[in-house]
C-alpha cells in the first residue's frame, strides 16, 4: 500500500468512498443527509486534487485502487481579534473502504496527515466528527485525538 497526493485518475475511487461517507451520515441523521449523494461533483473534486491549500492524500494498492483517503484544509486566522495566527490542518474527511476496514490503513492515513501537517509547519492537526457515528469516534480517539469543543442542538 502506497498514501500518496491524491490523482485526477484517483477520482472513481475518491467517489465510490464519499458515497459511503454519505451513507454513514445518512443513516444517522437522515433529517440532515441526503439519500445516495456524495459532497462534491466531479468538477469540485477534481479542483481540490489540484489544490495545494486542500490537499487529498489517497490510499492505493497495488494496482492503484483506492483503499482509502484523507481530505484536508489549510487552515489560519492571521489578524484575527481574538485567534492567535497558528497554521492548523483540518481533517474535512477520512475514509477507508467499508470493506476492509480493521487493517490499520486509516491509522497509517492519520499518520501521513500528522508528518504532512508537522512538514509544513502546523501547530495542530483537527477534524469534526458526527456524535452518530461512533465507529469513528472510538478510531479517533484511539489514534489519540481529544475533544475540542463540541456542537449542541435542540431540533424545533
Amino acid at each position: 500500500m502506497e498514501i500518496r497526493r491524491a490523482k485526477e485518475q484517483d477520482m472513481d475511487g475518491i467517489n465510490k468512498l464519499l458515497l459511503q461517507v454519505c451513507l454513514v451520515h445518512h443513516t444517522g441523521r437522515p433529517d440532515l443527509f441526503k439519500y445516495g449523494a456524495k459532497k462534491y461533483t466531479d468538477k469540485e473534486l477534481k479542483a481540490i486534487i489540484h489544490d495545494d491549500k486542500r490537499p487529498i492524500f489517497t490510499a492505493v494498492d497495488q494496482d492503484g485502487a483506492v483503499l482509502g483517503y484523507a481530505f484536508c484544509i489549510f487552515q489560519q486566522h492571521i489578524g484575527d481579534n481574538i485567534l492567535t495566527d497558528i497554521k492548523t490542518l483540518y481533517i474535512d474527511d477520512l475514509c477507508v473502504d467499508e470493506t476492509i476496514r480493521g487493517k490499520h490503513i486509516g491509522s497509517r492515513l492519520y499518520q501521513h496527515v500528522l508528518a504532512y501537517a508537522k512538514d509544513n509547519g502546523c501547530y495542530n492537526v483537527t477534524l469534526n466528527v458526527w456524535s452518530c457515528n461512533e465507529s469513528a469516534m472510538k478510531f479517533y480517539q484511539s489514534c489519540g485525538l481529544k475533544p475540542q469543543k463540541v456542537g449542541m442542538e435542540t431540533l424545533l
